[in-house]
């Protein structure tokens, strides 16, 4: 993504949304390994800060290519074009009867919210794609920086409870 900016009126004009990158041709668009000066602490690298290049030269403020009409223009990255790390989420419900006489019932349930603690991402960071081979432009981007909650949980939704690890519900019941 880069700033919003017109190049003295004649290049890129938009005062909200996004002004996306280009790609750079031939180069992978993701990667998952830290990048000196590009991956801060805490953070998963995702993208490969070095296959895009910003509209707009964050140091600057300024068109990247200078600033002409035919040099500040949109990227051609477009809307939707990368994916985020999957989402992995596995539950389990378990219930058993009990007969304990001929008019008492004890049901026992277990509920297992994400089964094998399997750490869920939300999608990279895309501030500004900066310059590719300048990390000081890059800082950040196409990282991993927080996680992610299902939709679903044993906390509910929106309950200001962190629904992500592992959780484990049981519950008796009697029946009569």
């Amino acid at each position: 993504m880069s700033a919003p900016y017109s190049a003295s009126g004649n290049g890129i004009v938009q005062g909200s949304g996004p002004q996306y990158a280009s790609v750079v041709p031939g180069v992978p668009l993701y990667e998952h390994n830290p990048i000196h000066g590009v991956t801060q602490p805490g953070t998963i690298q995702w993208l490969n800060p070095d296959a895009f290049i910003s509209a707009v030269d964050p140091s600057t403020g300024a068109c990247a290519s200078g600033d002409s009409p035919k040099n500040c223009q949109f990227g051609n990255l477009g809307r939707n074009a990368l994916r985020g790390p999957d989402f992995v989420w596995s539950d389990a419900y378990l219930t058993k009867w009990f007969q304990l006489t001929e008019r008492l019932k004890l049901r026992v349930d277990g509920q297992f919210f994400n089964v094998f603690n399997h750490p869920n991402f939300g999608l990279p960071v895309l501030g500004y794609a900066g310059i590719p081979g300048k990390p000081s432009t890059q800082t950040g981007f196409g990282a991993l920086s927080y996680p992610t909650s299902p939709p679903t949980g044993l906390l509910g939704v929106g309950l200001g409870g962190d629904s992500s690890p592992r959780m484990i519900a049981f519950q008796g019941r009697l029946e009569f």
